[in-house]
């Protein structure tokens, strides 16, 4: 529960463009004690979490409920195949929800890199990769992938791809709801995708 409670804690004060000071401040508590929850450690209160959820706007129950979806990793060399009545079968990934889907091929030449802005609250990315090596995932969770791997990842926080070597081309997959999570003041409006 804690590892949970620290990662909402640090999506929502990203979101909101808060420090830790700041957000420390508003909640009323020491800065100490909420680098501690924001690092899961230590056993948080649930006054004191319901003080950092009123700080940031949410109520308790948004910061002990899982939001989105953290990064999957499939790789190639450990896939499943399967015999199904059509052929060979991998399951890459399956989430649930309304929404649009955006599905794409993109090509990535040696030497581009594309930093993209957090997309609205609640986007995913799935990303697999055809031919050469990319890099892709969350700013601070950045995953090399080869040819086969698969990859699903927030788009709701500043992500990045960068091809490696000389040519990449990928399937990307994007999915987003229609219903926003968060109230209006805190959500961001759909984006265009990948490439920006």
């Amino acid at each position: 529960m804690n590892d949970l409670v620290s990662r909402n804690i640090r999506r929502f004060r990203a979101e909101r463009d808060l420090s830790l000071g700041e957000l420390a401040r508003r909640a009323e508590v020491s800065k100490q004690t909420l680098s501690k929850i924001e690092q899961g450690q230590g056993n948080p209160t649930v006054e004191t979490v319901e003080s950092i959820g009123r700080a940031l706007g949410v109520s308790f129950r948004r910061l002990v409920t899982e939001w989105g979806t953290r990064s999957h990793v499939s790789r190639a060399a450990e896939a499943q195949w399967v015999s199904t009545p059509t052929g060979q079968s991998r399951h890459l990934d399956q989430i649930y929800g309304s929404g649009y889907v955006r599905t794409q091929m993109v090509v990535v030449e040696g030497g581009q890199s594309h930093a993209v802005p957090a997309h609205g609250p609640g986007t995913l990315h799935q990303i697999y990769v055809v031919e050469g090596q990319v890099e892709a995932g969350p700013r601070n969770e950045l995953r090399i992938l080869d040819v086969g791997d698969f990859m699903r990842f927030p788009g709701d926080v500043e992500h990045v791809y960068r091809c490696t070597g000389g040519r990449a081309v990928a399937h990307l997959t994007t999915t987003a709801p229609q219903v926003p999570q968060f109230s209006p003041d805190f959500g961001q409006g759909p984006d265009a995708g990948w490439p920006a």
